[in-house]
């Protein structure tokens, strides 16, 4: 794709660039408010938290988002995409700085993730309806392109975010104050995205044929039902289900085994707390943007579902040789490692979504998608978590840790096993 030829789609399909400021805004603010809630629950002077309150932490950020997942999906395929992605982003501007109210006044860990349950539900809802609005401004040969320059700016919008999270806190000093300022920032997000969103036109992101405004809820099981079905006809999204779902339930693992490392933070040259998750966020994020670099030009060649079976035998490799380390340096390397085995899987799957998927169940499909996502990454986060039990003076030496990485490129394997499996059989 040459600057010229770039240029010249972006002035033949305006639709673009408010639909890509819709999605980047989303992720910056996305960043912001995620790693700001962390600063202020996970490392957190003033709020102590073990393995299982972390656990749970992530459990009421996603899991019951997750359940209602299903629903955002169903809406997606009914109502007009352009008037949910509009009221999504003005609700989350409310949730937000209530969020940032609540945390200043000091208020309990418990009613603050409620409020970014809701509120990171409605940021996943926007990125579903976005994915799902592309393919009505751009042609189907211009996805997979189009989706690396979206996977890749915007990681850098969600990096920025986060990077502005931790200089807020940096700045001001660790604590509820310095906290509630960042997640107050992150309400900027939504309000550039609001903006974009009213300039579509109604219905001009789809869903295709007569958006439906009639008991939605009543048709949310036959709309899942479909939405499986629609997987399941398609081997070549199956197999990025199989990828995604395996490689969240690696991340899971491996992103509590971070989070005690840099609490404690002993031998490293490397800052600990908010600013070392701040690195290791930078270093997955690096790792995408090199696959979305990369992919583009990977997938013409060696097809989908070959390239996820290679980004899964490179995850084993990197959770072998770097994640095994387990110090904050070598968690740091297999963060970035792991950033272009996922987002490689996640391109894949994207591309085969928007283009072997149809319009009426593509809004589902990509909610199922947020719903693997989620419940992978929190159950084994959880899993993880009740087998570290309290926090070691040095988890590094913990043979348990150990089991538990050694366990997670396990997991790898037994996904490329199932993908392989899937390539097997025909499409029904």
């Amino acid at each position: 794709m040459n600057d010229d030829s770039f240029r010249t789609r972006l002035r033949q399909s305006p639709g673009v660039g408010k639909l890509t400021t819709v999605r980047f805004a989303g992720q910056f603010g996305d960043g912001l408010f995620q790693a700001a809630l962390s600063g202020a629950i996970l490392f957190n002077p003033e709020r102590a938290t073990n393995p299982a309150e972390i656990a749970a932490g992530f459990a009421v950020l996603l899991v019951p988002y997750s359940l209602v997942g299903p629903f955002a999906g169903a809406l997606l395929d009914r109502w007009d995409r352009r008037a949910v992605l509009l009221w999504a982003n003005i609700i989350r501007i409310v949730l937000i700085l209530v969020t940032a109210i609540m945390l200043f006044a000091g208020l309990p860990a418990t009613p603050l993730l409620l409020l970014a349950l809701a509120t990171v539900g409605l940021s996943r809802f926007v990125l579903a309806g976005a994915s799902a609005s592309l393919p009505h401004v751009v042609r189907p040969s211009w996805l997979v392109p189009m989706n690396s320059v979206l996977a890749t700016v915007g990681s850098g919008f969600a990096a920025a975010g986060a990077g502005l999270a931790v200089a807020v806190i940096g700045v001001v000093g660790a604590g509820d104050a310095a906290s509630a300022l960042a997640v107050g920032l992150a309400a900027t997000g939504s309000i550039v995205g609001a903006l974009a969103a009213a300039r579509f036109s109604p219905r001009s992101l789809g869903p295709g044929g007569e958006s439906r405004t009639d008991n939605p809820v009543k048709d949310v099981a036959a709309g899942l039902a479909s939405g499986a079905l629609a997987v399941w006809r398609s081997p070549g999204v199956t197999a990025a289900m199989l990828g995604i779902g395996t490689h969240r339930i690696v991340f899971g693992i491996n992103t509590l085994i971070m989070v005690l490392i840099l609490r404690e933070n002993t031998e490293s040259s490397l800052p600990g707390g908010l600013a070392g998750f701040g690195i290791a966020v930078g270093a997955t994020a690096t790792g995408m943007f090199l696959a979305a670099v990369i992919t583009p030009f990977v997938l013409p060649r060696w097809g989908r579902t070959p390239t996820i079976a290679l980004a899964l035998v490179f995850a084993i490799v990197a959770q072998l040789t770097a994640v095994s380390g387990l110090t904050q340096n070598s968690l740091s390397i297999g963060a970035f490692l792991l950033g272009i085995a996922g987002q490689t899987v996640k391109l894949s799957g994207d591309a085969a979504m928007q283009i072997d998927i149809d319009d009426t169940h593509r809004g589902r499909v990509f909610a199922l998608q947020d719903t693997v996502f989620n419940i992978a990454f929190v159950a084994a986060l959880a899993g993880a978590a009740f087998a570290v039990g309290p926090a070691t003076t040095d988890l590094s030496r913990d043979p348990t840790a150990h089991t538990l990485v050694f366990l997670g490129a396990g997991l790898y394997a037994l996904g490329l096993a199932a993908v392989a499996v899937n390539t097997r059989r025909a499409a029904p």
